[in-house]
């Protein structure tokens, strides 16, 4: 379909726990399709529905050229502890924070015929799990920085040409 805007910090739709699917219907076909297009630009691991402007729980994720979608994910399973990883995100434009991110992630979902997906690794997917399932409950990854780090990031989107 098409590759889609991404919102912005300060979006409502940002904020907002999404909703879940409960119906599979054309205008889902075409947000998975849309998902799917606005993933795949390089540089991008993973693109949420709100971030897109529709607050469905969705995503899609490109890790190191495999692109995939999930409807209503779900975090089931994290292992070890949160370590400082180096992240970024589309809708924070600019920024690169460490933020503490499990090492290992599981995600499990549908797809849109309702077939289970599971989702699971470390690493960069690990990461794009965590980040992506918070932007369906309404987390920007900002919220998951320590204090200090917190201020100095605020800072940064105070004084960015987009904000």
């Amino acid at each position: 379909m098409a590759v889609r805007g991404i919102r912005l910090f300060g979006d409502p739709v940002l904020r907002a726990p999404s909703a879940t699917i409960d119906v599979v219907d054309d205008g889902i076909h075409a947000l998975v399709r849309d998902l799917l297009d606005t993933v795949e630009p390089a540089g991008r691991a993973g693109v949420a529905a709100p971030q897109i402007g529709v607050g469905l729980r969705a995503f899609s994720y490109n890790i190191d050229g495999d692109i995939g979608y999930v409807l209503n994910p779900v975090i089931v399973e994290v292992r070890g502890e949160p370590v400082p990883t180096g992240e970024g995100c589309l809708s924070v434009p600019g920024l690169w924070h460490d933020t503490p991110r499990y090492p290992w992630a599981k995600v499990v979902g549908t797809d849109l015929d309702g077939n289970e997906v599971v989702l699971e690794g470390e690493g960069l997917l690990a990461q794009a799990l965590q980040h992506e399932t918070d932007h369906l409950d309404g987390i920007l990854y900002l919220q998951r920085l320590d204090p200090a780090t917190r201020k100095v990031a605020m800072r940064e989107v105070r004084e960015s040409s987009w904000f």
